[in-house]
């Protein structure tokens, strides 16, 4: 695989650290995309931040100037979501934001339950400690933990902040708890059901990301071309510590569908 994605018929990608960093869009992403567009490339938006619903998604996107569609957007929620509904959970203690809330209950999930079906833990932005405790109390309880993404870090201007991975580790250290399930990358269905809908093969698709254990671990369980961006996380050192090398490695998505 080269830089000009020849062959290539959709792509996911990532967003924190790929398209854009905290508010600010990484330079030509949006020419990125209008390559894309020009060469009949189908682009999807991929996340495991589940501190945003659905709709804030798609301001952010919109107030950056890349037009999207909620169809053009797949979340760690809503494999969240699926694997609860696919549980008949109704009853859940949600450590997590307002945004991520209001998609919970949309589905008819209950998120402050007093005798929840599990603790759920998100990337929660507006975490503070009566959630923390109360979780914990469910935990020391016997209640089981879900995690929406298994991130640690959130890339921003200001460094990685702390993600879903670092509150995983806190509740393990307060518990003895780990989440008996994490949904979100590199769960490879976040994509292959996208896939089997558009009537392509993984080889005909790609994974854009700049995170190795989610990004580029799901690409390779999903069997898709995994492309790796050095423009947030991963760095190149940490490339040799790899036994699967990416199918491609760039700077950032800018270096991609180039001709010469």
């Amino acid at each position: 695989m080269d830089t000009t994605l020849n062959e290539i018929k959709a792509v996911f990608l990532d967003l924190d650290g790929t398209i854009y960093m905290g508010d600010e869009l990484i330079p030509g992403s949006i020419e990125f995309l209008k390559r894309l567009n020009d060469n009949n490339i189908r682009y999807f938006f991929l996340s495991n931040n589940s501190s945003k619903s659905i709709t804030q998604y798609l301001e952010k996107l919109r107030s950056l100037s890349i037009p999207a569609k909620k169809e053009d957007i797949l979340l760690s929620t809503h494999d969240l979501i699926n694997w609860l509904n696919n549980k008949n959970v109704t009853k859940i203690y949600l450590v997590g934001t307002k945004g991520m809330q209001e998609m919970l209950e949309s589905e008819n999930i209950e998120t402050r339950a007093n005798d929840p079906e599990y603790v759920v833990l998100g990337y929660d932005t507006e975490i503070n400690y009566e959630k923390l405790s109360k979780a914990s109390s469910f935990l020391h309880n016997g209640v089981k933990l879900i995690a929406s993404h298994p991130d640690v870090v959130c890339p921003s201007p200001l460094g990685n902040l702390p993600d879903s991975g670092a509150y995983m580790a806190l509740f393990e250290a307060t518990t003895g708890v780990k989440p008996t399930h994490i949904c979100g990358k590199p769960n490879p269905e976040m994509i292959l059901h996208k896939i089997r809908e558009l009537n392509l093969e993984p080889s005909d698709c790609a994974m854009i990301g700049d995170r190795i254990y989610t990004d580029m671990e799901m690409a390779i369980r999903a069997e898709v071309n995994g492309i790796l961006v050095l423009s947030g996380e991963a760095t190149r050192e940490d490339l040799l510590k790899l036994s699967k090398q990416p199918n491609l490695v760039v700077n950032s998505v800018d270096d991609l569908v180039r001709y010469k």
